[in-house]
């Protein structure tokens, strides 16, 4: 990883499972949906449910990212695969339809910031340091989105559809640090994914950070990793 002089002007921010508890809402969501044909599940057997759909296995978001499915068309097979070892009828036709239109109203019910995203803001906004986000998905969803989960003050938000292209394609990146006014090279990017956000991220001529907020570790990995949001305060700290 490149040594950078001088000092952050800007933090951008990844969006899902970085501000924003979307992996709860989802798990959430889905146990509404499924209160009634799902009941029959054990403990383990949601838990494994959730797990298959959120962690999407057979990569069909990164699908609809590459223009090959829709955004609906890549939530409905997450959710077919995910129900396949528990419920007999397959979702198809008619009832995918309802299942997704359920689903797009109740999700937005649960979008929350984690605990420590305001206390983040908060010291940033008294530093006087602008912040955005970049994220790898259409603008109006995920401004929807931050809106719900009451992050209205994340003003600055570049979505796949301002430049084209998704993460970590360094023009979205770029994009980013654009909108906010800042240099690349004074810009950090915080994101939970290791080689999407932060390696990308480098990769374009940001600051990339990992956001491990799991403790999952990764030996391949040799960028700068926090395990909490808070950290962010300490990197901008060292490098200022």
């Amino acid at each position: 990883m490149a040594e950078r002089s001088g000092q952050v002007d800007g933090v951008l921010f990844d969006i899902d499972d970085t501000l924003v508890d979307l992996e709860t809402a989802m798990g959430r969501t889905l146990h509404h949906l499924g209160a009634e044909t799902l009941a029959h599940l054990s403990e383990a057997e949601w838990a494994e449910y959730k797990r298959l759909y959120t962690g999407d296995p057979h990569g069909y978001y990164d699908q609809y990212l590459a223009g090959k499915l829709t955004f609906t068309e890549q939530r409905i097979h997450r959710a077919r695969h995910a129900q396949a070892a528990f419920v007999a009828e397959p979702l198809e036709g008619e009832a995918a339809v309802r299942w997704n239109n359920a689903y797009e109203a109740v999700l937005p019910l649960h979008f929350k910031p984690y605990d420590d995203v305001v206390p983040v803001l908060d010291e940033l906004d008294r530093q006087g340091i602008p912040y955005g986000a970049v994220s790898n998905n259409v603008h109006d969803y995920q401004r929807a989105k931050l809106d719900r989960a009451g992050l209205q003050r994340v003003a600055a938000l570049v979505g796949i559809d301002a430049v084209g292209v998704a993460k970590p394609d360094p023009a979205i990146f770029l994009e980013g640090a654009r909108r906010l006014g800042t240099d690349p090279a004074r810009t950090l990017y915080v994101g939970d994914n290791a080689v999407v956000d932060a390696e990308g991220a480098e990769a374009a001529g940001l600051i990339g950070v990992w956001l491990d907020r799991s403790r999952a570790e990764n030996p391949a990995f040799s960028g700068r990793r926090i395990t909490a949001l808070t950290d962010v305060l300490q990197i901008v700290q060292e490098i200022r």
